[in-house]
């Protein structure tokens, strides 16, 4: 069972997250860094759903340092979440329709996790 604080701040960042996607495919000359935005916000939506984000994130990153994902599927998802944001933030010419695809697919993905999580449907 996920506590008020961070069932709020799970919600908060996954509305942030698809309101900096649509802003992206609306303002294309900004598209890059909105993109971002969202990726990195809905993969802090996953990790307040699943507990304390510093935590969270240094088990994911120990486990990419390690190459130790392919027995959890948790871990394995957490861990592409971040490859896909390093892949983006190290593109410097940018395919902003690609991107934007990318970035639209962890935002579904992120809902669909914090919802299970959450057991219940967000809005949005």
């Amino acid at each position: 069972m996920i506590d008020h604080y961070r069932r709020g701040w799970a919600l908060r960042y996954l509305r942030e997250a698809k309101a900096e996607l649509e802003a992206a495919r609306k303002l294309p000359y900004m598209a890059p860094s909105l993109v971002m935005e969202a990726v990195r916000k809905a993969r802090n939506a996953i990790y307040y759903s699943l507990g304390e984000p510093a935590f969270i994130e240094s088990v994911v990153r120990e486990a990419i340092e390690k190459a130790q994902t392919r027995n959890d599927p948790i871990l394995k998802c957490l861990a592409e979440i971040e490859e896909i944001m390093q892949q983006l933030a190290q593109v410097e010419e940018i395919d902003e329709e690609k991107a934007i695809k990318k970035a639209d697919i962890l935002v579904q993905t992120a809902s669909e996790i914090v919802e299970t999580i959450l057991g219940e449907k967000v809005e949005g």
